[in-house]
């Protein structure tokens, strides 16, 4: 039976990751400090004889230790996610993103685990031509704080092949979308979605540019795939996470919105904050892991608003900080 260490396991991406492995038969272990105060997301699981949640930090070697006793996998999630919230603590993600994630890849050497995943980004690719589209070898250009210390970390686990007893894996994740037990309304599709539903008026910058996206569960059952496929297949691989079919700029996801909520206040601006502009390629992924998505962008549009229209979320306009990465605990490191 495998048992998965999931760091950041109470986030966005990980508490989904949690439900899916928990469903198809694996125990979890979760090491999570709720830098967002996110102790709620974890209840579903609380009791299940096979989760078992530490709290701890990414690089608190005794916290580690506690963590992994036993467990064949881990996937490393934890990090100030985002370029605001990497700005706004740039120490904390320093101490997070950088260090911490080095002292996993080094911590886990020798402890006789099958795979190391490495949560990365697409956002590494940062801004490229419109006629292009970005496979794993295409030339990385971080733009944001975040994206550099994705980057760095990516070249120091690679820097490990043959040094170590693990099969490293990178996945570099598309933006996220869907319904989590740790929601974010920080994020595309689900903020516009959401402000929308409300009546918001909405404006929306650089309406063209393009971005990849890709469905929690579809992220859990990806890292499903990888922790069950032959070592030879992904060791120490980069593959880019997500679904030719949902690359979207922000007016295509825009026109998808409105096709549900018809009503819908929309206004376009030009040169917003956010300069980042990549269209990716998933046909490694497709091609070497038969990984395609099975959720669409329309589909995550449709559940959000479901769940908008029973009363789910109706506190996500006053409660900002409890439906993003916003601000975080005093005292995390």
């Amino acid at each position: 039976m495998k048992k998965v260490l999931l760091i950041g396991g109470a986030g966005y991406v990980g508490t989904s990751v949690t439900s899916h492995f928990l469903k198809n038969g694996y125990k979890v272990n979760v090491l999570d400090n709720f830098i967002y105060d996110n102790q709620f997301s974890i209840q579903p699981y609380l009791g299940d004889p096979d989760y078992n949640f530490y709290f701890g930090e990414i690089g608190n070697t005794h916290d580690l230790n506690r963590a992994s006793n036993g467990v064949t996998d881990v996937i490393v999630l934890a990090g100030l996610v985002g370029d605001p919230i990497t700005k706004k603590y740039p120490t904390e993600s320093e101490e997070i993103n950088n260090k911490g994630v080095k002292k996993c890849i080094d911590f886990f050497n020798g402890k006789g685990i099958d795979k190391l995943i490495f949560i990365s980004t697409c956002s590494n690719y940062g801004l490229i031509n419109e006629n292009e589209l970005a496979d794993e070898e295409f030339e990385l250009n971080p733009l944001s704080l975040y994206a550099k210390a994705k980057v760095d970390n990516e070249l120091y686990l690679l820097s490990k092949k043959g040094k170590v007893d693990y099969a490293g894996v990178i996945l570099r994740f598309s933006t996220a979308f869907g319904l989590s037990p740790r929601m974010r309304f920080d994020l595309t599709i689900s903020e516009f979605t959401r402000d929308l539903f409300f009546d918001q008026e909405l404006l929306v910058f650089d309406e063209h540019t393009w971005r990849p996206y890709c469905h929690v569960r579809d992220f859990a059952r990806l890292l499903d795939i990888v922790i069950n496929a032959d070592k030879a297949k992904v060791d120490f691989e980069v593959f880019n996470a997500g679904g030719d079919i949902n690359n979207f700029t922000k007016k295509m996801i825009i026109d998808e919105i409105l096709n549900v909520i018809p009503n819908g206040k929309v206004k376009y601006g030009k040169q917003g904050s956010d300069p980042r502009n990549y269209k990716v390629s998933f046909e490694k992924v497709k091609s070497k892991l038969g990984f395609e998505p099975n959720f669409l962008v329309s589909d995550g549009i449709k559940e959000l608003v479901n769940a908008l229209e029973i009363g789910v979320y109706s506190d996500s306009l006053e409660n900002k900080d409890k439906y993003g990465n916003f601000i975080i605990r005093k005292n995390t490191i």
